[in-house]
């Protein structure tokens, strides 16, 4: 303008505009528009793509800066299912007393976001460096819950009279709905948070202390052949001590394709767990026995004699025969009972914790 001699009014002229959208661009009221600089460039003869690009510069110079607590959600979310997270109410954004950073280093227990486990190349190792990220996240929602438990001391000679009083409960789908008071008065804190998506964990096994022992379950598949099976692998990880210098975190129990490439402690909790379900040489016997034809009625009256649900021989057959449609009926779900003694974490509710 100044080159030409020109005025505002004389250049609104030239553009075809009138002098006071000139005006709000002198006086950074208003932006130039990719329309707009096309029209100073014609009027101007500048380049269109200059005008814009000192436009969108002048823009970021003069934007307010972005809200800190965008960096934190983005790091967290690249690590973990946050988004889940908070739709469990495991942390809550809309918190203005606390930031949704505190938030997530209180549930991890730290002090920093970069002493969040996965967060930070830099972190300190921790002995959970090799769980991946969601089922850290699993994990720890099961160990907050298990803080606020009160259970006396762990009793090694209780839980295994618990696991005797086990015996008697397989036989029926409602049997599960003791569990939790028997693994209380052995000193073990029993708890239930529901996976998450795509983490495969069916238990977990850890201790918070030589004197309390933790037990978690996922119930990721809402079957009576598999809560038996997952409680007593993980019955078995705490009477044998296991888990006490790192989490024991079990995930895809009871298949077959796992099993050739697991610990010593894996094959002793997995063996104990299948002989809990059904006696393996009985199991065993009547498979070489009624192998290939397993009758409907030889499968009841088998689980008959063992005194435990079909569902438990039926869940056995299908591995052995790796046939998983094979008397699907009988693997009753038995989530629904287990809620009538003990509050779950998940499936749309939220155990309260203090913290």
């Amino acid at each position: 303008m100044e080159g030409k001699g020109w005025t505002q009014s004389d250049l609104a002229y030239a553009v075809g505009t009138q002098p006071a959208s000139i005006n709000q661009i002198m006086n950074n009221k208003r932006s130039i528009s990719i329309a707009m600089a096309k029209s100073l460039s014609a009027a101007l003869g500048c380049d269109a793509s200059e005008i814009a690009q000192m436009q969108a510069q002048w823009e970021i110079e003069n934007a307010e800066e972005a809200d800190p607590a965008i960096e934190s959600r983005a790091k967290i979310l690249s690590q973990y299912p946050l988004r889940e997270m908070v739709k469990r109410g495991w942390v809550d954004p809309e918190n203005r007393e606390e930031t949704l950073e505190k938030q997530v280093c209180r549930f991890f227990d730290v002090e920093t976001i970069e002493d969040v486990p996965h967060l930070s190349h830099s972190a300190k190792k921790t002995s959970y460096e090799d769980v991946p990220p969601q089922q850290l996240a699993w994990l720890f929602r099961v160990k907050r819950i298990a803080d606020e438990m009160l259970p006396p001391p762990y009793d090694k000679q209780k839980l295994m009279d618990a696991i005797e009083a086990f015996d008697g409960l397989r036989a029926k789908p409602e049997g599960v709905r003791h569990v939790p008071q028997l693994l209380e008065k052995a000193g073990v804190r029993f708890v239930v948070v529901e996976g998450i998506a795509n983490s495969a964990i069916d238990g977990v096994c850890f201790w918070l202390d030589e004197a309390s022992p933790v037990i978690g379950m996922s119930l990721r598949y809402d079957r009576i052949d598999n809560f038996w099976f997952v409680l007593r692998h993980e019955c078995a990880h705490v009477l044998h001590g296991h888990g006490k210098q790192a989490a024991i975190v079990d995930c895809d129990l009871g298949d077959p394709a796992m099993e050739s490439n697991i610990s010593e402690e894996e094959k002793v909790a997995n063996s104990e767990a299948a002989d809990f379900c059904v006696p393996s040489k009985k199991m065993q016997s009547f498979y070489l026995r009624k192998n290939p034809y397993f009758s409907e009625r030889d499968v009841l009256a088998f689980s008959k004699r063992m005194g435990v649900h079909p569902g438990l021989v039926v869940g056995q057959l299908q591995r052995k025969m790796n046939r998983y449609d094979f008397l699907r009926r009988h693997l009753v779900k038995v989530r629904d009972s287990l809620a009538e003694s003990m509050m779950m974490d998940g499936w749309g509710d939220l155990v309260p914790t203090g913290k």
